[in-house]
């Protein structure tokens, strides 16, 4: 795992993703959403990544987190909050 890199995620701008948001416990989770990210920048502080999905709403990912990427998808590992943040593009036929 490496750590997040603002230009590699700008494969899925303009692209239809699932995003997912799963806990280390597996307890109850949100399902996966199917979106269109706008841009990704970051945060006004430079701690977090944010992808934005319009003008005003993003999902932010803490820059400390761990990442993987290949094949279209993108997972961000936050050990403090034990979350993992999933970036999928879709598959369109």
């Amino acid at each position: 795992m490496k750590l997040i890199k603002l230009d590699d995620l700008n494969i899925f701008v303009g692209v239809p993703v699932t995003i997912a948001i799963q806990d280390a416990d597996g307890g109850d989770q949100a399902p996966a959403v199917k979106k269109t990210i706008k841009k990704v920048q970051f945060c006004p502080d430079r701690t977090h990544i944010r992808f934005y999905f319009d003008d005003f709403y993003f999902l932010a990912v803490p820059i400390s987190c761990r990442v993987s990427q290949m094949d279209g998808q993108w997972s961000a590992f936050d050990s403090e909050s034990g979350l993992t943040y999933t970036v999928k593009k879709v598959q369109v036929f």
